[in-house]
């Protein structure tokens, strides 16, 4: 009895490695909590049962980097907490992605004085700027679908 007399002639189905490869990231992001002030009630707000998170792959928020590829900076980012945030980063696996979510991490919101960094992108690299103050769980699922398409967009020569 060969596979076809089994299964039935159901035929060959092709695609890109890279096609197959940026689909199975894009399913199964894992976002790390980072959330530093009010921004973050609106990150958790978008992981609850009215917007739901996981209809994306992102069944829970990681609070270990090792375990994380999506850092969402939610809230404003101080000088202090600039290094931790760093270090964050660079323990988290390859590829990894970064969301500043709020005008606090995207540019350092009102808050013009010294101790707020002006705009977490002095930090790490941000990939997605989700604007607001605080931004709605609209405007975070809504970065999170335009950090799908760029992923799903990537050719092998970047993943290097």
């Amino acid at each position: 009895m060969g596979v076809e007399q089994k299964l039935g002639n159901m035929g060959i189905v092709t695609a890109k490695l890279e096609d197959v490869v940026n689909w199975a990231r894009t399913k199964a992001m894992w976002p790390m909590l980072f959330g530093l002030a009010c921004c973050a009630i609106e990150m958790m707000a978008a992981q609850a049962a009215n917007f739901d998170m996981s209809r994306f792959g992102m069944e829970l928020m990681r609070a270990s980097p090792r375990q994380s590829d999506l850092m969402i900076v939610a809230g404003r980012v101080s000088r202090k907490m600039a290094p931790v945030l760093r270090r964050l980063y660079d323990q988290m696996p390859d590829p990894k992605w970064v969301i500043a979510m709020g005008d606090c991490s995207s540019c350092g919101g009102v808050f013009n004085n010294y101790a707020i960094v002006p705009g977490v992108d002095e930090v790490v690299p941000v990939d997605v700027y989700v604007a607001g103050c605080p931004p709605r769980p609209e405007g975070l699922i809504h970065g999170i679908l335009t950090l799908h398409e760029k992923v799903r967009n990537q050719k092998l020569r970047d993943w290097a």
